[in-house]
């Protein structure tokens, strides 16, 4: 269960850090980057986890 949290989270994240990057502030599209960079970790996070199964 905790693959498909992590798969959303990754989801959110990376959509929040795309739109962040479109602004015309440079702190907030720099925010945006690495928002979307977590966004990108959680569902590899996810995905792993659901390789593992339950060994985890």
């Amino acid at each position: 269960m905790g693959e498909l949290v992590d798969k959303i989270k990754g989801n959110v994240n990376e959509a929040i850090g795309k739109a962040k990057q479109q602004s015309d502030n440079p702190n907030t599209r720099d925010e945006g980057a690495g928002q979307e960079v977590k966004g990108k970790a959680q569902q590899l996070a996810g995905k792993v986890k659901g390789a593992l199964g339950d060994d985890i």
